[in-house]
């Protein structure tokens, strides 16, 4: 492979292409660099495919390296272990838009790893990634139908913002990325601050606008540097095979596809397939194998589903193209969860449990461009049982991670900030029957669940997930779609929001990508589903309840003199141990001097306010305070009057009579009333107990 190299302006930032130089043995390597942030991306491509593969076997890795930030790896091992939420979503984000793009028969193994070498945390390592994949693929020869481009899309103050940094991004009512061709979108993911149809359907057009920069760059790239296509054809359609599979299961296949229960039609679809392959690889010498005669039923399948859409007809269900299957709502259906609900929509159904936790909750992210703490989790499940198979049950899968985080997403907009409620708040999405959208139920079941525990959010939220059939110029665009639907169609198009706008948006095409009109259809029959959706929702729970329930913690927040904290935390940590022990209760101390105080009962978490507030609390001259005699002295006695505060008595301030002796009128341990007289600059404190009332 020839050097060559690249720059071109993209929004604010110079991004620069380079190849030839580095990782030379892989198929394709490129460099991306953008504002300080590299990334290595290499392609390497297997050159035959296993007999017998009947799938494309595309693996993305994309890793992050602490060197990149200057940092070392924590913990015992001191180097990268298994990847992060932040890597695996990254993974995610990279293969959706070039898996579309390899050619159907192609089952040769490729693997795509994007490495960070180098971070500017202003500037996500996301976008150069997704640049570097697009850019090797080209250059390798293989069978790949790109190039394509990757965007950030920000907005604010009305105006559209292209890669914003890190910084632009929090005052950004958008963080929307998508990738596409040079002709049409691929891959659209987003979190929105409740924008409406319009404005998200403008981002992506923007983006897929400025983005051409950068296909025409990769482009160039190629010509100057790319290597010879790959001899690759795709396999011969046997005609011979799609007739006698029609002949044999198609006329059955139609039936068995107006079964609507989901099970019910699986088994019979088992049982039509069995018998087809049965009767077609039949015999010592059989003309096909069972790989072949099932390749072909399942091209039988798709046929009759998408020309039974495209003609009008009913769905597999017995829906047309706009309802929503029916739905059913409960919440407080766990008695000593803090908030919970069941959302079942049709046959997917998930159960959201909501926790309520405190500061030392938060998860701690420690990410590469630096450590965080995260006050929100939002986690999703998905057991095999979930669609009626048995599997391996263990850590979560890059599926679970992604639909969880995209849930977050839908979320977020409606969250209340720490200083409103300040409460750390875990969700767990148990989905229990999936069969179309589970992500989306998860949203509808979260916003639920969360009201169901007292958490204040704005708004309730609901989410619906969008589908496509398209051959030629029809198409169909289809609300609140299946799983058949799914596997079988051209789009997942999922949208999450509220009644004011969208919150969370993503999109993945299995065609070559889709035009503005699909779009925009399809995000005006998503606002006619997640306006019902919400109806249904409301009409159970329309706002958080007032009282959380008796098994949630109750927080008391304070603020003391940061210059103080020493003083509650005491030597070694043992005042605050003793407040903790003593009371029952969990305190968090933050350095600006806010102090959370967590409880199940709220006398716990007052009690122990009453015991800080002491600790802190100044001591005033002419206040007559109620202090414990803590020892004697020849001259007079000292008195604790407030915690860690002692003040002396003089000998002659005891009684208006003349005292000899101390120990006459006083003995340790006694509670006497104690006027503050003076407290001198060394903080000494002068006592009083004559003319005390």
């Amino acid at each position: 492979m020839s050097a060559a190299k690249k720059t071109f302006v993209y929004g604010d930032h110079s991004v620069t292409l380079e190849t030839g130089e580095v990782a030379r043995q892989a198929d394709a390597a490129i460099l991306v660099s953008m504002a300080d942030t590299v990334v290595l991306v290499t392609v390497v491509g297997q050159k035959t495919a296993v007999e017998g593969r009947d799938f494309f076997p595309l693996t993305v890795n994309y890793q992050e390296r602490t060197y990149a930030a200057g940092r070392i790896p924590g913990g015992f091992f001191k180097r990268e272990g298994r990847p992060s939420e932040k890597e695996t979503l990254t993974s995610r984000l990279i293969d959706r838009p070039i898996r579309p793009l390899f050619p159907d028969g192609f089952n040769n193994e490729v693997q795509v790893v994007a490495t960070v070498l180098s971070l500017n945390p202003e500037v996500d390592s996301d976008i150069p990634a997704m640049l570097g994949a697009s850019a090797a693929l080209a250059l390798s020869g293989m069978p790949f139908n790109g190039p394509i481009g990757a965007a950030r899309v920000g907005y604010k103050d009305a105006k559209y913002l292209l890669n914003p940094v890190r910084s632009q991004l929090k005052e950004s009512q958008l963080d929307l990325v998508v990738a596409g061709t040079a002709e049409a979108v691929l891959m659209v993911e987003s979190q929105a601050s409740g924008l409406s149809e319009e404005v998200m359907l403008g981002a992506v057009m923007f983006g897929h606008e400025q983005m051409q920069a950068a296909i025409r760059v990769i482009n160039d790239l190629t010509r100057e540097a790319g290597k010879a296509k790959w001899n690759w054809q795709p396999p011969a359609v046997d005609t011979e095979l799609q007739g006698a599979v029609a002949r044999q299961a198609e006329a059955a296949l139609v039936e068995a596809y107006r079964i609507t229960e989901k099970q019910q039609r699986y088994g019979r679809i088992a049982e039509i397939k069995a018998q087809a392959i049965a009767a077609l690889s039949a015999g010592d010498k059989p003309r096909w194998s069972e790989d072949q005669a099932g390749d072909e039923f399942f091209r039988l399948e798709s046929r009759i589903v998408r020309n039974q859409i495209l003609s009008g007809g009913k769905r597999i269900d017995g829906r047309d193209t706009r309802t929503v299957r029916p739905i059913t709502v409960k919440t407080g259906v766990l008695p000593r969860t803090h908030g919970s609900a069941l959302f079942t929509r049709g046959e997917t159904q998930a159960l959201v449990v909501t926790t309520l936790g405190v500061g030392r909750d938060a998860q701690i992210i420690d990410a590469l461009e630096g450590e965080r703490k995260e006050p929100f989790m939002l986690h999703y499940n998905f057991p095999p049982f979930s669609v009626g198979e048995t599997g391996m049950m263990g850590s979560p899968k890059r599926r679970e991670i992604g639909h969880g985080v995209l849930a977050k997403r839908g979320i977020l907009a409606v969250m209340p900030d720490m200083a409103t409620f300040p409460y750390v708040i875990r969700v767990v999405s148990e989905i229990l029957e999936s069969n179309g959208s589970s992500s989306m139920a998860s949203v509808c079941g979260t916003s639920l669940a969360l009201m169901d525990a007292g958490v204040p959010i704005k708004e309730s939220v609901a989410g619906v997930a969008m589908g496509l059939v398209k051959e030629g110029e029809r198409f169909q665009v289809l609300t609140d779609i299946l799983g058949d639907e799914d596997h079988l169609g051209d789009m997942d198009f999922k949208v999450a929001g509220t009644r004011s706008g969208v919150t969370a948006l993503q999109m993945d095409i299995k065609i070559n990508g889709i035009t503005r009109e699909i779009m925009q259809i399809a995000l005006a029959q998503a606002r006619e589903a997640r306006l019902h959706i919400l109806e249904k929702m409301n009409a159970v729970i329309s706002a958080p309840r007032a009282n959380m329930s008796e098994w949630a913690p109750t927080i008391v927040t304070i603020k003391i003199d940061p210059e103080k904290i020493r003083e509650v935390i005491g030597k070694g940590g043992a005042v605050i141990r003793s407040i903790t022990e003593e009371t029952g209760t969990t305190i968090d101390i933050e350095n600006d001097g806010t102090v959370r105080i967590a409880s199940v009962d709220g006398a716990s978490s007052r009690e122990a306010q009453r015991r800080i507030e002491l600790i802190t609390a100044d001591v005033e001259v002419g206040q007559v305070y109620e202090g414990k005699v803590a020892r004697l002295m020849d001259f007079g006695a000292f008195v604790t009057i407030l915690p860690g505060k002692d003040g002396l008595v003089h000998i002659s301030q005891i009684s208006d009579e003349r005292v000899e002796r101390v120990s006459d009128k006083l003995k340790e341990g006694d509670v006497i009333k104690v006027k503050v007289l003076e407290v001198d600059r060394q903080g000494r404190i002068r006592l009083s107990m004559r003319n005390v009332s």
